[in-house]
């Protein structure tokens, strides 16, 4: 039987997730959250798109294979979420919008490409939600985002801080995405933040730069030792009332939670921590989220794809909360 015949649970006109008394969750094709495609309704308030690009990795390749790895890992996610009392599926028409296509040879084209495609896909979805791929492909986001919502608040989560100015002579890497969009007037310099710094810098420059370019930081020292409600406080100080942009690369867990990632470094937030912060964004004006970094190949049962779909899964339901 083909995925389109089968069942799905529908509320009103909202097109929801495959009837898992009529498709086990392990079968059928690996849409997010067993979840209709793009194709398959008319009006989408949230987009789900994947972007299979890593050549901006400065370390362990394998990222471009991300995508699906979260899709395969999301196949578990059920209609209630019981921690925000919203059934995020039914309140809103979520789809899977597939993959943008970005050149693996060319890092500036890629940018382009994805801006466009990007662009293309707001004009049918309110909100997107994109899955990488490597940290690159936040910048071409923001760039789309920027003409709509003008200077934009990011909240970055992140071991690293993304604000570097080139490596190799190359301006633009996963590392250099954050410089490079306060640079072209991309970002509200008073409202960003990084939360889940750590791990060794190149120099104590890279953290007067940082400031500079309009982040403030809570480390993950600061979480370990202020716990999760301070970060949600200077969070929501931090932003206010702003248009926000949410990106998660899935190395502010500690490796003991996202091993399969490209650049991990130990003493990270647990899923726990990150899953509780994420909810707190309920009633904030998020206009996008992105979940990078995630590469297969270093990730073993699954550990790293089923938290970026439970990040995913949290992000979506904090969209349909009251």
């Amino acid at each position: 039987m083909s995925e389109n015949k089968t069942p799905r649970v529908n509320t009103g006109k909202i097109v929801g997730q495959v009837d898992a008394t009529q498709m086990p969750r392990y079968g059928g094709i690996a849409t997010f959250a067993h979840l209709p495609q793009l194709s398959e309704v008319s009006d989408v308030d949230v987009a789900i798109v994947g972007v299979p690009f890593d050549t901006g990795v400065s370390y362990r390749p394998g990222a471009r294979f991300g995508p699906n790895h979260v899709r395969e890992s999301s196949r578990l996610l059920r209609p209630y979420n019981p921690a925000a009392n919203v059934s995020p599926f039914a309140t809103q028409q979520v789809v899977d919008a597939g993959d943008i296509a970005a050149n693996p040879f060319d890092i500036e084209e890629a940018i382009s490409s994805i801006h466009k495609s990007y662009d293309q896909l707001s004009e049918r979805a309110k909100k997107i939600v994109t899955i990488g791929g490597d940290h690159t492909i936040t910048l071409p986001i923001l760039r789309s985002l920027k003409a709509k919502h003008g200077a934009i608040s990011v909240v970055h989560f992140d071991a690293h801080l993304d604000t570097w100015d080139s490596y190799f002579g190359a301006d633009y890497t996963h590392g250099t995405t954050f410089r490079r969009a306060s640079e072209e007037g991309l970002l509200d310099p008073e409202g960003c933040m990084h939360i889940g710094i750590r791990g060794p810098l190149y120099a104590a420059k890279d953290l007067t730069d940082d400031k500079a370019l309009g982040f403030q930081i809570f480390s993950s020292v600061e979480f370990q030792d202020l716990g999760v409600n301070a970060a949600i406080e200077k969070l929501k100080a931090r932003v206010g009332k702003r248009p926000v942009y949410i990106s998660i690369d899935i190395d502010v867990l500690d490796p003991a939670h996202a091993p399969g990632t490209g650049t991990p470094e130990a003493g990270g937030l647990t899923s726990r921590e990150l899953l509780s912060v994420l909810r707190a964004t309920a009633g904030m004006k998020v206009i996008g989220a992105d979940i990078v970094e995630v590469a297969p190949a270093y990730d073993h049962a699954q550990i790293t794809g089923i938290a970026a779909s439970h990040v995913m899964y949290e992000l979506i339901s904090a969209f349909a909360a009251k």
